[in-house]
């Protein structure tokens, strides 16, 4: 099976690096750039400009990309940093978006919102037009985020597991069709057997991660390295220490949650809620 790739990065500004890392992949692979746009179906001189760093294009071409170099969601992910060049798409999470693309093993505990692995399209366009995204960078990031998804796809999938607090499962969409269609979207998934779904309920009590997002990820060569977020900022921990006591706090964490047989019940449970509304 192919390996997942990390990114190469040497430029630091995401749309140098996105231009550099598509220069990378296809020399590496040996091909030239009107080769590239007979294969893919698009005009070569596309796949120039975005090598020079004068588009970034559009969510399809880059996705045909992801699959032609066997990147399955790294170059969508790249895109989606070169296009919303923000402050929180600093250096750090343009690193722990290179680690994601090589783990080999993901945990993850939800605080506030469903991670963006497991979101639905309606679900990630409302969190986003939350935040203050609108027109097209909110179409676009709504794909890009599905395309990410890819990650937990395919046969060499690495394993996924996830806290989620019941406050996340209790705070519903606004649109209810969308709301209905993320709970089916994660009943469906928690029956991957790359994906451990457990929820958090009120009755556990305070526990030591209630303010932060974390992601634990696994690398090929045996360190762990976690990335804290909150509204404002993210952080990206590789230093044994942290990480350990992060582990720590994750492991009694996931003691004080539901099984994931328990959590799919839970998950139903809410989906009959909102079929059963009268409201709706």
């Amino acid at each position: 099976m192919p390996t997942r790739r990390a990114v190469t990065g040497r430029s630091r500004e995401p749309r140098a690096r996105f231009a550099e890392e598509l220069r990378l992949l296809r020399t590496a692979r040996g091909v030239s750039l009107r080769h590239l746009g007979e294969r893919l179906g698009w005009d070569w001189s596309l796949f120039g400009k975005l090598e020079k760093g004068e588009t970034v294009g559009g969510p399809e071409v880059v996705q045909a990309l992801d699959q032609y170099y066997d990147t399955p969601g790294l170059l969508l992910a790249m895109w989606e940093l070169a296009i919303n060049d923000h402050s929180q798409f600093k250096e750090r999470y343009q690193r722990y978006m290179a680690l994601e693309a090589e783990a080999t093993s993901l945990w993850h505990f939800a605080v506030s919102v469903l991670p963006g692995l497991l979101q639905t399209p309606g679900y990630a366009r409302e969190i986003l037009a939350a935040g203050g995204i609108r027109g097209q960078a909110l179409d676009q990031q709504v794909e890009a985020r599905m395309g990410r998804r890819e990650l937990l796809a395919g046969d060499d999938s690495p394993p996924f597991r996830t806290i989620v607090s019941e406050a996340v499962l209790r705070t519903q969409l606004r649109d209810v069709v969308a709301w209905r269609q993320q709970l089916e979207y994660l009943c469906e998934l928690s029956d991957r057997e790359n994906v451990m779904l457990h929820v958090l309920p009120f009755t556990a009590g305070p526990y030591g991660l209630d303010s932060t997002a974390l992601m634990f990820l696994r690398l090929p060569d045996g360190r762990t390295v976690a990335y804290t977020e909150n509204a404002y900022r993210g952080d990206l921990i590789e230093a044994n220490e942290p990480v350990d006591r992060l582990q720590r706090a994750y492991d009694a964490v996931r003691d004080l949650a539901l099984s994931p047989a328990e959590s799919r019940k839970f998950v139903l449970s809410l989906l009959e809620e909102v079929r059963c509304d009268p409201s709706t």
